[in-house]
């Protein structure tokens, strides 16, 4: 049962790093609007995007953006992030 945990545990830290580069990514392409990825850069984009991309939907439809002023504030990603911490720690 310990290693079950173990390794559900390492799948949600993983998962959790491909968030990370999900907001990189979306920094990334934020800053420099120019930017597209090309060659391997472009196969990884297209895996962070696609692991990321139903949970992030998903909430989307639940919790839409903040919009204070001019600005929007993805509460969904925020939910997303704090919810796999928290199963991590259940985890741990």
């Amino acid at each position: 049962m310990n290693t079950v945990r173990s390794l559900l545990a390492l799948v949600v830290w993983l998962y959790l790093l491909v968030v990370f580069g999900r907001l990189i990514l979306d920094w990334v392409r934020m800053f420099a609007r120019d930017w597209r990825p090309r060659g391997v850069m472009l196969v990884i984009a297209e895996a962070v995007y696609t692991l990321t991309d139903p949970p992030l939907n998903a909430l989307r439809r639940v919790i839409p953006p903040l919009r204070l002023g001019g600005v929007a504030i993805d509460l969904a990603f925020m939910v997303l992030v704090i919810a796999l911490y928290v199963l991590l720690a259940i985890l741990n």
